[in-house]
């Protein structure tokens, strides 16, 4: 089983006191279930350069095809471990780019402090992807597994192949070594979107232009049509409320109506009715006294009430307005706001933009002339910023050179040479230079891309080299594997030079057969395989102190490990 060791941006090594640090992903943990040989693996990684090695056929392509199926690399269901149903991989790394962030943000992806990758491959061949537990699809976790993890290997598909890559990684060298270079690639980004956007302003007025007689019949009438009603914004929900509190009026009126017709029936008040009865009712006298007098007194008191509620009825208002007015214009400005396609509180916004489009087109030469002196002005800055942009690309393309071919020799590639070409091209933000990156591997061969002219070793140690001189540029992991294959002595030991020197920036993991390579390891895996009752299984092991240098010994002597070599692995050791 696999030795742990606590994860972070601060792991000390066990063969170093020099601590790496790191404000980009690094992958801690690589978790291999049912994978061709492997039955179970728990890998954890740590900062600066982690090496694996092992006897030929003991399984270390295999870990590089489990990882690349944890970044999203093509499914082969014959990865799967014989007997089983399913192959599981998870990586784990502890932080990442805004750039990785943003693709995590724009597929609703919890991001949290760290990222997981998780990959299961079937036996009859389905393939599922999760990152942080999020269930996605294998490009998306291709594009963040890309932006990861860069594997350099005879086979792989290496960034810097990609030729639209190449003006941002002269560039990013730029900035390095030109104090102003930021600042001039700044101000010809700001200086293009002003030419483009005065670009697009003057072709959509052309364009305008070109129908304007058709438009400004068309125009006029709308604007004619649009003053004319005048439309304020809310002024629909105004009027729809009135018409409801009028129409309810209305209702009202037609009530009071017939309450003062029952208060007077037959053309006769109910008052005087009443009074009548009253009246009637005072004639009875027995004794001298009326037996109904309360009773008469409630019938004028009756009558009083009656009367006063009368008064109120008849000069209650009932003016309800002209209905038919609001529901006229309530009618025109709906059928306006119809014929327009926009809501009607958009009608005055409307007409705006139709006033504005007449106006244009009515004042159409010195709108024109105006734009045609911004545009010249424009030009001049872009022209003058992209101009200095392409002296400074030109200078760090030079300097570039220099770093590059220097670094050549001693990885065996000395009658290489390599060169960025900048050729004119579209203007955008980053000027008008198209930059791609040209290598001849011998002398009197013609200059051709990088992915034309270097064989598979040549390519790897071509990358190593330019990952070295342009080591700022990536936000990710590196995996070189079997770099060193063809080469041996002190062209490996420049090799492992410069793997060690690209891990102080960004940790990496490098499968080798090179003793020298191995010597600067800060974490050592020894790859083995094992043959058991009916199956044979391969194991990954953390080794460190005379195991490591057993295994160097190994890797120089073969399976017989001599006092010899045995001394010489000392010597190898260089953390």
């Amino acid at each position: 089983m696999a030795a742990r060791l606590a994860s972070g941006t601060d792991i000390k090594c066990l063969k170093s006191n020099v601590c790496h640090r790191y404000n980009i992903g690094m992958l801690t943990n690589l978790y291999i279930a049912n994978i061709v040989l492997i039955e179970k693996l728990n890998l954890e990684f740590g900062p600066g350069l982690n090496v694996l090695t092992g006897e030929t056929g003991a399984g270390k392509s295999i870990l590089m095809d489990a990882l690349a199926l944890a970044l999203g690399a093509r499914s082969d269901v014959g990865l799967v471990r014989s007997g089983c149903d399913c192959a599981t991989v998870v990586a784990e790394f502890d932080s990442f780019s805004p750039n990785i962030a943003r693709i995590l943000s724009d597929n609703g992806i919890d991001a949290g402090d760290t990222i997981t990758l998780k990959r299961t491959l079937s036996s009859d061949g389905k393939s599922r992807a999760w990152i942080n537990d999020m269930p996605v699809s294998i490009k998306v976790l291709k594009e963040v597994g890309d932006n990861l993890v860069e594997i350099h290997g005879q086979f792989a598909n290496h960034a810097l192949l990609d030729a639209s890559s190449h003006i941002d990684a002269l560039d990013a060298f730029a900035s390095g070594v030109s104090p102003e270079f930021k600042d001039v690639l700044s101000a010809t980004g700001l200086s293009y979107q002003k030419l483009h956007s005065l670009e697009t302003k003057e072709r959509n007025l052309r364009e305008l232009l070109e129908k304007s007689e058709i438009e400004r019949e068309f125009l006029e009438h709308n604007v004619t049509e649009l003053r004319a009603l005048n439309v304020q914004v809310g002024e629909e929900d105004e009027l729809a409320t009135m018409r409801a509190a009028l129409m309810n009026a209305e209702k009202n009126a037609a009530i009071i109506a017939d309450a003062s017709s029952a208060l007077n029936p037959s053309g006769n008040s109910l008052e005087s009715q009443i009074c009548s009865v009253a009246h009637i009712l005072e004639r009875i006298n027995y004794d001298n006294k009326n037996p109904y007098s309360d009773q008469i007194d409630k019938l004028y008191d009756c009558a009083q009430t009656i009367a006063e509620i009368s008064q109120q009825v008849t000069n209650t208002s009932t003016d309800v307005g002209s209905i038919d007015e609001i529901e006229e214009r309530l009618f025109a400005i709906r059928g306006l706001a119809r014929k327009h396609r926009v809501s009607a509180n958009d009608l005055p916004k409307k007409l705006q933009e139709m006033e504005s489009e007449l106006n244009a087109i009515d004042n159409s030469d010195a709108e024109l002339n105006k734009i045609a002196k911004e545009l010249a002005v424009a030009q001049s800055e872009f022209q003058q910023n992209a101009h200095k942009l392409s002296q400074l690309r030109a200078r760090a393309a030079d300097e570039l050179r220099i770093k590059i071919l220097d670094e050549l020799p001693d990885l065996k590639l000395g009658s290489a040479d390599f060169r960025a070409d900048i050729s004119p091209t579209t203007a955008s933000n980053t000027g008008q230079d198209c930059v791609q990156f040209m290598i001849k591997t011998n002398p009197g061969s013609p200059f051709a891309p990088l992915n034309k002219c270097a064989s598979g070793g040549e390519l790897s140690r071509l990358m190593l080299a330019m990952r070295v001189v342009l080591n700022k540029l990536d936000n990710c992991v590196f995996v070189f594997d079997e770099i060193d294959t063809g080469i041996s002595g002190a062209t490996a030991a420049a090799v492992g030079a410069r793997l060690n020197r690209l891990a102080r920036a960004h940790q990496s993991l490098v499968i080798t057969h090179s003793a020298q390579v191995a010597g600067y390891a800060d974490k050592h895996f020894k790859i083995a395989k094992h043959s058991e009752t009916n199956k044979t299984v391969t194991t990954v092991d953390e080794i460190s102190g005379d195991d490591c240098i057993n295994e160097i010994a190994r890797i120089i002597s073969g399976n017989e490990i001599t006092p010899e070599s045995i001394a010489t692995a000392k010597t190898l050791l260089k953390n």
